[in-house]
């Protein structure tokens, strides 16, 4: 029949044992598991998650347990992955745009995505986050423009190796300037072609990149207006960049933040 000479012994007794009622489906969890993680160890994981919103490789980094032990203690307590939580609040987020077709390029260099992420800037001795919405708003003068710092970013397709850099603007000198040094970057880590660079419809992107990807012989390709989800993969490391870097604790300052950019990309 097809099935193993074990398998029709377990049936045989299990009718023997039990009858009819023996020969249904039934979980194949065993009776004990002497070396299931401990309660103290899965508190300390669920309460890590809870508080800091941080996904299994960080946890298990952190608490001297292995990653796929944490997926699975925040499974069976039923945590919904960190996809599918406002990256801020924590909350669940009942529908978000997906795309349908899931792709990886098949070598590092043959594709790379570039954008832009506006953060606002933090103004000296911190802003809401150290001294609370109420103290800001009293101590605000509102005659001070604070303004916003562009997070130029370049990420590889295949092997996800990312560069970022912060600047005042994102007009075409400046992305022109970035993608050469990232290119340099990307250079130094092994990745010596870049072959096709995806951006959106920017109009620094479409027309100031030219002569850059003259020199290097890059291809570029523009996603379909509206559609960021088609260059989710740099999207996504500007949510990245927002929840473990820009907004994962309170910075007293704007050079305090823009110094620990560099470290965390490293890491």
């Amino acid at each position: 029949m097809g099935i193993s000479r074990k398998c029709v012994r377990t049936w045989l007794d299990r009718h023997a044992r039990e009858g009819e009622e023996g020969l249904r489906d039934r979980s194949s969890r065993p009776h004990s598991s002497p070396r299931r993680t401990t309660v103290g160890t899965e508190r300390r994981i669920l309460r890590l998650r809870e508080r800091e919103r941080q996904g299994p490789d960080r946890i298990g980094a952190r608490l001297g347990v292995a990653t796929r032990t944490v997926s699975r203690v925040l499974a069976r307590h039923g945590v919904p992955p960190l996809s599918a939580l406002d990256p801020l609040t924590g909350t669940v987020i009942k529908a978000s745009k997906t795309t349908a077709v899931r792709y990886e390029r098949d070598r590092s260099g043959e594709l790379v995505h570039m954008d832009v992420k506006k953060i606002g800037r933090i103004p000296d001795g911190g802003g809401w986050r150290v001294h609370g919405r109420a103290q800001r708003e009293a101590t605000r003068d509102r005659n001070t423009k604070i303004g916003y710092d562009d997070v130029h970013s370049l990420v590889d397709d295949h092997s996800r190796l990312a560069y970022s850099e912060i600047h005042p603007d994102e007009k075409g000198p400046t992305c022109a300037a970035f993608l050469t040094r990232a290119i340099t970057y990307f250079a130094s880590h092994g990745i010596t072609r870049i072959e096709r660079l995806m951006t959106d419809n920017a109009w620094a992107y479409r027309w100031s990149l030219r002569a850059v990807r003259a020199q290097h012989g890059i291809r570029q390709k523009f996603i379909k207006p509206h559609c960021p989800w088609q260059n989710g993969k740099v999207e996504r490391l500007n949510r990245t960049l927002q929840t473990e870097w820009a907004y994962h604790r309170a910075f007293t300052s704007n050079t305090e933040r823009a110094t620990a950019l560099a470290p965390w990309l490293e890491h």
